[in-house]
C-alpha cells in the first residue's frame, strides 16, 4: 500500500514527493483507490484480487470495464516488476481486453504472466476470474524506458 504525503485528492505535482511505495512490488495510489490486493508477484507471474464494491459499478449494476481493465493492467505490471530491478521504468503501450461475462458480485482475481523482454518489450497476458469463471482476457505490450544517452528522446518509452 502506498504511503501518501499529500491529500489523496491533491493535484499531482511531479516536483514534490507526494507519495512513496513501501517496496518495489507494491500498490500505487490508483490501485489503493480501487482496493486491489497483490497476492503474489514472482518469476514473471502475478496474482491480484479486487472486491466488487458499489464504487466499481457502472450504470447497469455490473463491474465497470475500466476497473477490470485496470486490474488486468496492474497484474501484468506486477509480473514485469518481478523480473526487473527496482527503479526500472516501463509503461503500457498497447492493450486489448476481451470481456466474456459480467461481474455481478464477489471479487475478481487477475492471474498474469509476461513473456520477454525481447529488446525493450514485454508481452503480458492476464485472465480475470470471478466465482471460478473467466470473465475477461487481457493482452498487452509494455516497453522499458530507453537507456540514458540513447539519443535526444532518452526519456521516451
Amino acid at each position: 500500500m502506498s504511503i501518501l504525503h499529500s491529500p489523496f485528492e491533491a493535484q499531482r505535482d511531479p516536483d514534490q514527493p507526494q507519495f512513496e511505495l513501501e517496496g518495489w512490488i507494491d500498490s500505487a495510489p490508483f490501485e489503493d483507490l480501487l482496493e486491489m490486493t497483490i497476492e503474489s508477484a514472482e518469476a514473471g507471474r502475478a496474482r491480484l484480487r479486487m472486491p466488487f464494491l458499489v464504487k466499481h459499478a457502472q450504470g447497469g449494476g455490473v463491474m465497470h470495464g475500466g476497473a477490470l481493465t485496470s486490474l488486468a493492467d496492474t497484474a501484468v505490471a506486477m509480473a514485469i516488476k518481478s523480473l526487473l530491478p527496482p527503479e526500472s521504468f516501463f509503461a503500457t503501450t498497447e492493450l486489448t481486453m476481451r470481456f466474456l461475462a459480467s461481474v455481478k458480485q464477489g471479487e475478481v482475481i487477475a492471474e498474469a504472466v509476461v513473456h520477454g523482454p525481447e529488446g525493450r518489450t514485454f508481452i503480458g497476458e492476464a485472465d480475470l476470474i470471478n466465482d471460478g469463471v473467466t470473465v475477461a482476457t487481457f493482452r498487452s505490450v509494455f516497453k522499458l524506458r530507453r537507456p540514458k544517452g540513447a539519443g535526444d528522446d532518452a526519456q521516451a518509452v
